[in-house]
């Protein structure tokens, strides 16, 4: 598998999707000792651990965009592993395995972790806090610094965090109740309390030193995805729960989901505890955190996704925990065969592996071919001349912040942003770009990707405005300058 891994991340090379560029660009300016700047146009939320790992892969100069790409699929690599360890604790060593060529045949995971996604390590870290606690129940520490560290990557961990310290706390709550001394009874709980506040504070407090706010994230967090569009009402996130899941896991896997969860209940109650728990509580809180006014995407689903797979292992080879030769067994193989047909038959007629190839192309071709643009002599001459960047709306700034090495965002701006101000009543950017920019335009296949891509991206952003004439183009790429 690892082989694999890393033959693939050699063969189809791709690059940072935008939450991790920028994860990465605020990582190099840590490393220069340099503030990163939380306020940019459409900024993503920041990640404590993701900036960490930006500093390190810093390190490398213009090979850490690569590196970070590495560290996505390394976190693939340590799901699959986590998830067949826990398929094994819980079914046995048949569901294990099953468990883990799900997760490996999910190509929706796949092309996230060929991107660079943040998500896929932070359901690495989810899945192994449940692996530990199945292997010691009510663990404590361990699996708390697990769920810290996940934490550090997406809030939604503070929550299965606290979930996880009001189970371990019971019994000594229980104690206390009973008239046992108190002082003793607690040193656990707030030992614990303390390894579980460690993602929050970290987080607040980098928002603090940075913005001078220390609830930035999670408020312009909330404000971004309004501004987007990407909120749902209560009862639209409840139904996306199945759009997304059958666009992650797709449908033979929810059915042998659903079937293999009834299965473990009713043949293994004690072991199934702890991953229908944890599924259950990712499940309440995407829908809580969708329902007040956060993103609702599915890559957010994903740890849910994952665990419905172990369900469906336990559909298709939980056969294996009856006794040999019992009528129970056999018809259990029939259906899971049965399941089994299904769901190569449904790949068979949906899954096109042309179109995986074609969209990691696409995002490699993307960046090198911005990348050639921006260094093409024409352009290099005209930046001497007028430094200004601009772009058609955010989702190109980070790819070329790298490529130009720039320090800040002050030279790179979009065309969006403009027109929005100007929709405001301020004509600052707009006045700005005018007096002298080189505008990069997306051509062909990268408008689709790189231009038109959200609410408030508009057409007329990609047309030169009088005054321009071009000096570069390509594939992908034209470029105009008005100096």
């Amino acid at each position: 598998m690892c082989v694999g891994a890393l033959a693939g991340y050699f063969l189809y090379p791709t690059y940072p999707t935008y939450d991790s560029f920028y994860a990465l660009l605020w990582g190099r300016d840590v490393l220069h000792l340099h503030l990163p700047d939380f306020r940019v146009y459409r900024g993503p939320t920041e990640h404590p651990l993701a900036i960490a790992f930006g500093v390190f892969c810093s390190i490398f100069g213009g090979g850490g965009a690569r590196l970070m790409v590495l560290g996505s699929i390394t976190s693939f690599v340590a799901l699959v592993a986590t998830i067949y360890r826990l398929g094994r604790l819980c079914f046995g060593p048949v569901v294990g395995v099953i468990a883990a060529l799900l997760v490996l045949s999910r190509f929706f995971v796949e092309n996230l972790a060929a991107q660079g996604y943040l998500d896929i390590s932070y359901v690495a870290l989810i899945v192994w806090a449940v692996v530990l606690e199945v292997e010691r129940p009510r663990r404590g520490p361990a699996v708390l610094l697990v769920l810290a560290a996940a934490g550090l990557l997406r809030p939604d961990a503070w929550l299965l965090s606290a979930a996880y310290w009001l189970w371990c706390v019971w019994p000594s709550l229980r104690r206390v109740l009973a008239g046992a001394p108190l002082r003793a009874s607690l040193r656990g709980p707030l030992r614990d309390a303390t390894i579980a506040a460690i993602g929050p504070v970290i987080w607040v407090a980098t928002d603090l030193i940075v913005t001078g706010k220390p609830f930035y994230s999670l408020n312009s967090t909330a404000g971004l995805a309004q501004e987007l569009g990407r909120t749902q009402g209560f009862a639209s996130v409840v139904g996306s729960v199945w759009t997304y899941a059958v666009r992650i896991d797709k449908t033979p896997v929810l059915i042998g989901a659903i079937a293999g969860a009834g299965l473990a209940v009713w043949l293994t109650p004690r072991r199934t505890r702890t991953p229908l728990a944890a599924l259950v509580l990712l499940l309440g809180v995407y829908v809580l955190e969708g329902a007040g006014g956060a993103s609702v995407i599915d890559r957010y689903l994903l740890g849910a996704a994952v665990m419905l797979v172990l369900f469906c292992a336990v559909a298709v080879g939980g056969w294996a925990m009856l006794r040999p030769g019992t009528l129970m067994r056999r018809v259990w193989m029939g259906f899971a065969a049965l399941l089994v047909i299904y769901g190569v038959s449904s790949a068979a007629s949906t899954l096109s592996l042309s179109t995986l190839r074609t969209t990691l192309a696409y995002h490699e071709d993307f960046h090198k071919g911005l990348a050639v643009a921006l260094h093409a002599p024409s352009v290099e001459r005209e930046l001497r001349r007028c430094p200004l960047v601009t772009l058609p709306n955010n989702k190109l700034i980070p790819d070329a912040r790298w490529i130009l090495d720039s320090a800040n965002q002050h030279d790179i701006v979009a065309r969006s942003e403009a027109r929005a101000d100007v929709g405001k009543g301020s004509h600052t950017l707009e006045n700005r770009i005018k007096r002298g920019s080189v505008a990069v335009f997306p051509l062909g296949a990268a408008v689709f990707f790189e231009a038109i891509v959200d609410i408030g991206d508009d057409p007329r952003d990609q047309v030169p405005q009088s005054g321009y004439h071009r000096i570069f183009t390509s594939g992908y790429y034209a470029v105009y300058g008005n100096c």
